[in-house]
């Protein structure tokens, strides 16, 4: 009896995630809703569950070196996760480029970004949003932007800085600012736009907006951790990536 329980045991275990477990998963704000829906079909589909927190990459970096229980880190830039690596937090080789982002400066006002980016000259508007260049590659990449343009000295005294992402994207959306620079996948329902106006800022205007992943030391050991690495570059997972306005 014994030997029939430890095989239909054997069986079921096979069958269904009996080791299912957590991972700990620090997201770049920009990439929190794609993230969500990934994690609800890793879920799915693997049995482990991926708990998110969502906020800005530079703040991540802090956190993992005081010792944060972060298991995995989905960074808004290359250079944190290279860091990471470089100071021993990281496995090394774990990295890899999950996303490649896109800027866009977005308004919630139909009409008032043009289709390319005139408005920034124009000066019509009293505040414009980027988020913290310091902790946020999308702030820096807004910053190189505006220098590239010639209209950065200009635009400084009407400049707002968000903390992340997120918060620069509530800044434009609450109409506290006129406009911003956004990720364009917080804006993007069904391959466009879905509200206000917006200019998808050309990529020779910034350094690659590079998203990379890696997985931390607190994973290593961690199944549910190495689980998710890998379903990142799955088929399923990119598709939902490339649906969220993301190159790969």
């Amino acid at each position: 009896m014994s030997r029939l329980f430890l095989a239909v045991l054997a069986l079921v275990c096979c069958t269904l995630p009996c080791r299912a477990a957590e991972v700990t998963v620090a997201v770049a704000a920009n990439f929190a809703a794609p993230m969500q829906k990934i994690a609800q079909v890793f879920e799915q589909e693997t049995g482990h569950k991926a708990i998110l927190s969502l906020g800005s990459t530079g703040g991540f970096f802090a956190q993992i070196k005081n010792g944060a229980p972060f298991q995995v880190l989905l960074a808004a830039d290359d250079e944190t996760p290279l860091r990471l690596e470089k100071e021993g937090l990281g496995v090394a080789g774990s990295r890899f480029t999950y996303a490649t982002g896109k800027l866009v400066l977005w308004s919630k006002q139909p009409g008032l970004v043009d289709d390319k980016g005139e408005v920034l000259k124009s000066g019509k508007f009293l505040r414009i949003a980027i988020a913290n260049p310091k902790l946020a590659p999308y702030g820096a990449a807004a910053i190189e932007t505006m220098t590239k343009l010639g209209v950065l000295q200009a635009l400084q005294p009407k400049l707002v800085q968000g903390e992340n992402i997120a918060q620069t994207y509530q800044f434009v959306a609450s109409e506290n600012a006129q406009l911003g620079f956004v990720a364009l996948s917080q804006v993007l329902s069904e391959g466009k736009i879905a509200q206000g106006s917006g200019w998808v800022v050309p990529a020779s205007l910034h350094a690659p907006i590079q998203q990379d992943a890696i997985l931390l030391n607190k994973g290593a050991d961690s199944p549910a951790a190495k689980a998710l690495m890998a379903y990142l570059r799955g088929d399923k997972a990119q598709a939902l990536i490339r649906n969220f306005g993301y190159a790969l």
